[in-house]
């Protein structure tokens, strides 16, 4: 794709920024300039186009489109994050500015849409949202399961034993519409108008329309307007019905103010489409890229607790909806680079869901992946898509329908088209074949009757578990023991990075510990651990090394990394105490495959308790310094760390002694200088005698939760079937991060360093509280 030649290139840089009219971002690359979501490359595969994007430029302008581009995971949700600086009013904005004889169609059908839930500003959004939100919480989704099952069924009875159809056709594009007609309480009568109608919406807000076309969009997009204003009218002589439109009529009683007649209407075009497309493309995505990793499809066909995880996978590697759009209110600065108020951002989450820096072996499927649900496709702050676990529900079933009735299913040989646009995505037919001869049911038809249970939270932690089997345990030290940990079926692990660990079940699903890989990230046949056995064991290291042994089967979860090697940068100093070698082995070999400059430090007993030693001494030589208490070698911390290290960042494990003298240590050298990574915790048992219950406000779900005495803040999450990742449940790992809005927290973990802490803007749920029984705010 070249960049436009109509445009003479600026001294050091291809676009002529003096025909411009917005911000520039000048100088613009190459790579930037030719930027293009319209064409294939994108449509394809966002995530893999804007791979140079996210390595090299992670914040472009592309003057092509007008907008700034984000395609990393941090800066995409911090731009979610922060509703002030980057309000959603440009939502809906057509990307393509409408012709005046367009305007003219629209005007003839009184279309005035409204802003809505997705478009619209603070304080108003959240006043409506609070008022609309509850039907779409998990317990009020629970009647539709029925009616979700029943329509599914009833598409797939019709070609069942046709051996081939076009899914997209012949079910994806109606069921999700009938679904979401019956969610909003619409009669079926209209539901192919509402079919062509959707699709007019798509193109004309997010498309590229010819003047031509875009004539035609505009009559569709004046039909369905009127259309929406008929279905709300009749609506309204049945407001005690069924339905989330006429429970929004009812709210409209009580709250007059917040849910106006303008509003109504707007809403019940904007949620017909959002309900509607969404869902179809992202069953159609999630079957795509399934039955094209056919071992994953079988694992599923074989295993149908392994959906609710698999659909949260397929979400983050292949999502419908790939980008977002902002609105910048003021200067701010997204991923260091600085953005002019009044700007517009191309958010793509479909670029950041792959980003490595979050995800492990981010192009892998991984239907395993712990942490699948912290996928942006939903988007995530207070515009996260309130129909969530509507659509959860439906892929679920769907996915549920497929694999048990038709297992054998394949992908038929073609080529994938999709309608250009810049956020929302699915393919346009999804032709498939099979043999009805071997269809399941023939055989036993009470395959019918069963039914797998709907997840609309966390997955279970049994079914993000991959079973590995032991192949090696060799003693590595005095009291240590390795183990090489292979795959049971011999194909390849999700790959890893240095200071990356896995969950380990110990003998029962209630048990697990964590335990640094110190192997070589790229053998991807197996894991390598190092097990210390410690001698005040609450059963983690002493099942290890008192009943594992070679050929047994042990249940894993990760990897996932909360300690990562900044390979940007210059120097490195690698601090090791006893078994906290294990993260430090893999960042300092990576450390010297990169040819960075780096030492170091290894602190131990005595030589014979330091686990990996001889290896370590052979791969580092002069870089490598063995600290033995016994040898009178205590490393002198404060002596070593006297002077700060220009561009050097220190990357420490060992005891919570240790680290209480590297942070004294290192109080002088610059914040973030230290980084560390904690093998030990203190047991997490609640005593109720000396806790209090108090509230946490989750600000963008609108609700308001209690969390008991005896009660930990992630508990009542997940009792409300709020999505929060969780691993270690001792304030170890990381994983169960929240966002803190208001409140003073009582900070109990073992992650977050003084300085975050100072900030009060975010807990582990797992472990820490509100103090003095005070209010929590949650950006959940």
């Amino acid at each position: 794709m070249n960049a436009p030649q109509s445009l003479p290139a600026a001294a050091g840089c291809p676009i002529d920024h003096s025909a411009l009219k917005t911000p520039t971002g000048c100088p613009v690359s190459q790579q930037a300039a030719q930027f293009d979501p319209f064409g294939d490359g994108y449509q394809q595969d966002p995530a893999e186009y804007l791979r140079w994007a996210r390595a090299q430029e992670p914040v472009f302008y592309s003057p092509r489109l007008g907008y700034w581009v984000v395609t990393r995971y941090d800066d995409v949700k911090a731009v979610f994050r922060d509703h002030e600086t980057f309000n959603a009013t440009v939502a809906l904005e057509k990307i393509t500015p409408t012709v005046p004889e367009a305007d003219a169609v629209l005007k003839s059908y009184d279309y005035a849409m409204k802003r809505t839930l997705v478009n619209e500003e603070e304080p108003a959004h959240m006043a409506r949202r609070r008022v609309l939100i509850e039907p779409f919480t998990p317990e009020a989704l629970k009647e539709h399961e029925p009616m979700v099952r029943r329509v599914t069924r009833q598409y797939v009875d019709r070609f069942i034993d046709d051996g081939h159809a076009d899914l997209v056709e012949q079910m994806l594009w109606e069921a999700p519409l009938t679904v979401g007609l019956h969610f909003l309480g619409v009669d079926e009568e209209d539901m192919e108008q509402l079919r062509r109608y959707s699709i007019a919406h798509t193109v004309n807000t997010w498309g590229r329309p010819s003047p031509e076309e875009q004539i035609a969009v505009a009559h569709a997009v004046g039909n369905f307007w009127q259309l929406s204003g008929r279905i709300v009218d009749k609506m309204r002589a049945t407001p005690d019905g069924p339905g989330w439109m006429r429970y929004t009529i009812r709210m409209q009683k009580e709250h007059p103010d917040v849910v106006t007649d303008s509003y109504l209407h707007s809403m019940m075009m904007a949620v017909i489409v959002a309900a509607h497309e969404t869902t179809s493309h992202g069953i159609a995505n999630a079957l795509k890229l399934l039955l094209s990793n056919r071992a994953v499809w079988q694992e599923l066909c074989d295993d149908p607790s392994l959906i609710p995880g698999a659909v949260e996978e397929c979400l983050r590697h292949n999502g419908s909806v790939a980008a977002w759009r902002r609105l910048s209110t003021r200067d701010a600065v997204v991923g260091g680079v600085p953005i002019p108020a009044g700007s517009r951002l191309l958010i793509v989450m479909a670029s950041a869901n792959r980003d490595e820096r979050h995800f492990a072996d981010p192009d892998a499927l991984d239907i395993r992946r712990d942490n699948a649900s912290d996928q942006l496709t939903f988007g995530y702050g207070s515009h996260q898509c309130m129909g969530k676990n509507l659509a959860r529900m439906e892929l679920q079933i769907f996915l549920e329908e497929f694999t048990k009735r038709l297992p054998h299913m394949q992908l038929a040989p073609q080529r994938f088209e999709y309608l250009p646009n810049t956020s929302f995505r699915g393919p346009k037919h999804l032709r498939v074949e099979w043999n009805p001869a071997l269809n399941p049911e023939r055989a036993n038809p009470a395959l019918l009757q069963s039914r797998e249970p709907v997840r609309l939270g966390e997955p279970s932690r049994q079914a993000i578990a991959r079973t590995l089997v032991v192949e090696r345990i060799t003693r590595a030290a005095e009291g240590v023991l390795l183990l090489r940990l292979a795959a049971t079926d011999g194909k390849p692990l999700p790959r890893w990075a240095p200071g990356a660990h896995i969950d380990i079940e110990c003998g029962n699903a209630d048990l697990s510990r964590q335990y640094s890989l110190c192997g070589r990230p790229d053998d991807a046949t197996a894991y390598e651990i190092a097990v210390l056995r410690d001698a005040a064991s609450r059963g983690g290291s002493a099942w290890v090394h008192e009943q594992l042994a070679v050929g047994q089967r042990v249940r894993v979860r990760g990897p996932r990394n909360h300690f990562r090697l900044d390979e940007q940068g210059r120097r490195a100093m690698f601090i090791a105490g006893g078994i906290g070698i294990t993260p430090i082995a893999a960042m300092a070999r990576r450390a010297r495959e990169l040819g960075m400059d780096y030492a170091l430090h290894y602190c131990g007993r005595s030589r014979g308790h330091m686990a990996l030693l001889q290896k370590l001494a052979a791969e580092h030589g002069e870089r490598m310094q063995v600290h033995a208490s016994n040898e009178g070698r205590r490393a002198d911390l404060p002596a070593l760390l006297a002077q700060p290290g220009a561009d050097t960042l220190i990357y420490a494990c060992g005891p919570a002694r240790m680290l209480q003298a590297l942070q004294q240590a290192t109080a002088h050298w610059p914040e973030g200088a230290l980084r560390v990574e904690h093998f030990e915790a203190e047991p997490t048992t609640l005593d109720p005698s000396r806790e209090q219950a108090f509230e946490v406000e989750l600000r963008d779900s609108g609700i308001t939760l209690a969390v008991r005495a005896d009660q930990t803040v992630l508990a009542a999450l997940q009792g409300a079937n709020i999505d929060v990742q969780c691993d270690c449940r001792e304030g170890l790992c990381g994983s169960c991060e929240v966002g803190v809005l208001a409140g003073e927290i009582d900070h109990r973990d073992r992650v977050l360093t003084p300085a975050e802490r100072a900030r009060q803007d975010r807990m582990m749920a797992c472990c820490s509280r509100a103090k003095d029984g005070g209010r929590l705010v949650l950006d959940l």
